[in-house]
């Protein structure tokens, strides 16, 4: 999964940067206030989401790991994409949607283009307590162990979104659960094998 781009910007546009890596140029989509801060020339380092469909492959692009780990996190919300995670990156800080989450600020998410009032609420209902305060020394809280963000990775790189991904992922914890098998114990290898049957069966 390409997590990483650094080079120089070829081509600027409104939510979009060209940058030069290894000869070639590479598309990426970002905030506007992203292409607000660079030049053409200028060197810039981004770090990148790869959301892989069946007809594209489109890479977003972020100035720091705390934006990039937002984006994915907003896309576990029901309803919620790539394009409408953006959206909401663009319009508030990482601390501003924090703050507005665990205040139950339904005006101040509802209204970034896109999301409306239902789906301010979805947002808080389903994002509430997985994002601590960044208005102070905060950082996102890290709810999964290890394995699973691994696993995670490892979906979401083979064309999964986060939402599929996590989906089949719980599928096969609750199954191995209920054969008494704690999930930790599994090899990661194993674990993949069995979720990437359970999101190809739920996929249909």
């Amino acid at each position: 999964m390409i997590s990483l781009v650094t080079g120089n910007v070829r081509a600027i546009s409104s939510d979009r940067l060209v940058v030069e890596v290894g000869g070639f140029g590479v598309s990426v989509l970002v905030t506007p206030s992203t292409t607000a801060q660079v030049t053409l020339g200028s060197q810039i380092q981004l770090f990148t989401s790869l959301v892989v469909r069946e007809d594209s492959l489109t890479l977003f692009g972020f100035v720091n790991e705390e934006s990039r780990s937002l984006f994915e996190l907003v896309q576990t919300v029901s309803g919620i994409g790539p394009k409408v995670a953006l959206s909401i990156l663009g319009a508030l800080t990482p601390e501003d949607l924090s703050r507005a989450i665990a205040q139950e600020d339904i005006a101040a998410i509802e209204k970034v283009p896109g999301i409306g009032r239902k789906g301010a609420q979805r947002l808080i209902l389903e994002l509430k307590g997985k994002l601590s305060d960044l208005s102070g020394s905060a950082h996102y809280q890290s709810h999964q162990p290890a394995w699973r963000e691994q696993l995670t990775s490892a979906l979401v790189s083979l064309g999964f979104s986060p939402k599929e991904s996590d989906s089949a992922i719980s599928n096969v914890v609750g199954a191995l659960q209920s054969d008494g098998i704690d999930a930790s114990g599994v090899e990661l290898s194993e674990l993949l094998k069995l979720t990437l049957a359970s999101g190809k069966s739920s996929r249909g």
